[in-house]
């Protein structure tokens, strides 16, 4: 079975992941769960093919949990350097200088909404529920708001390094 659908699978994992090695990880996964199956004469599947896309089908949509989850444990420190660093040399000076405008195109990139919440938050120290109140939203939409600027951000810095 692995032999017959293995390029089949890894295709339907390459269409649906981000990174091949992940759509490698994948395939492999399924093969591991389908041999944790008792599938004894009790019980045989009927489909095979049918079952083993279906537990792919599955297999993507945890990991697109997992992923989401990642991107929610963001720390704003990696995402937006600390830009008032203590006066050094000219080479410093240019570093931060350059990591400002950075960090000034990516919020400029950011749709209106996330670009507000992100300035009240680090700009003017506001809390959530003050940025709520502001805004006219709810503070799980000032959430929502800043996890996706901030995975906005993170992809803009990454394209950089």
């Amino acid at each position: 079975m692995f032999t017959t659908h293995q390029a089949a699978l890894n295709g339907f994992f390459r269409r649906r992941v981000a990174h091949p090695w992940d759509a490698q990880d994948l395939a492999q996964e399924v093969y591991v769960r389908l041999l944790r199956i008792d599938g004894g004469e009790d019980s045989p599947i009927a489909n095979p093919e049918a079952y083993l896309f279906t537990v792919a089908s599955n297999l993507v949509k945890e990991h697109a949990v997992l992923q989401k989850r990642r991107s929610l444990g963001v720390d704003i420190a990696q995402v937006l350097p600390e830009l008032e660093a203590p006066q050094g040399s000219a080479e410093d000076e240019a570093e931060r200088d350059f990591r400002q405008r950075r960090v000034a195109a990516m919020l400029d990139r950011l749709p209106p909404r996330c670009k507000a919440v992100m300035l009240m938050q680090h700009r003017d120290g506001m809390s959530y529920e003050e940025i709520a109140v502001q805004l006219g939203v709810s503070t799980h939409m000032v959430k929502k708001y800043v996890v996706k600027a901030l995975a906005l951000c993170r992809r803009g810095l990454a394209r950089y390094e």
